[in-house]
């Protein structure tokens, strides 16, 4: 399992592994000390795998950045999240250095690499594992683009051709 049915709660502290939806929310387990909670549908809820990092280039999705830092620490624990800023900027710059420091605050990285030291001691992130999780994803992004350029495709000539038969009435 990667990251896809990894959530981040707002005001809970840690992350959480979706566990089954309820008709009022859903069931979460805790990856610290594994207590199931229950979440109502008004709790602001993040998956891992939607939270992207702006870059210059535009945004860079959270797995490649995993991905990054783990090819940095050849799997191995990140810089502490407790460190001094400074110092969490170059770290960061080193494993991801097209991102945006503009945009991206150091309690950004913060977070980030705590969520990566949280998900490498608990083995669900390795250089392998998102590798294998980013090329569905990005095998997906194209064929929506091939489903919409069929959709413009087909709608720009049925629309001449009404506009043929319009003129061809008259």
């Amino acid at each position: 399992m990667g990251i896809e049915k990894i959530l981040a709660i707002s005001g809970k502290p840690g992350l959480f592994e979706l566990k089954l939806q309820t008709r009022t929310g859903f069931v979460a387990e805790s990856l610290i000390d594994g207590k199931k909670i229950t979440v109502g549908l008004r709790s602001n809820v993040s998956l891992l795998s939607e939270i992207s990092v702006y870059t210059y280039d535009g945004e860079m999705r959270l797995s490649e950045v995993l991905r990054a830092i783990a090819e940095k620490e050849d799997n191995g624990p990140a810089l502490s999240h407790k460190e001094d800023n400074a110092k969490l900027e170059s770290y960061f710059r080193e494993a991801v250095p097209e991102f945006d420091e503009d945009r991206v605050y150091a309690s950004d990285i913060k977070k980030i690499l705590n969520w990566y030291n949280m998900l490498q001691a608990k083995g669900l992130v390795t250089k392998e594992s998102l590798a294998a999780e980013a090329a569905p994803a990005e095998t997906e992004a194209a064929t929506e683009n091939v489903k919409a350029e069929q959709v413009t495709a087909d709608a720009v000539p049925t629309e001449d051709v009404k506009v043929q038969e319009v003129k061809a009435e008259e």
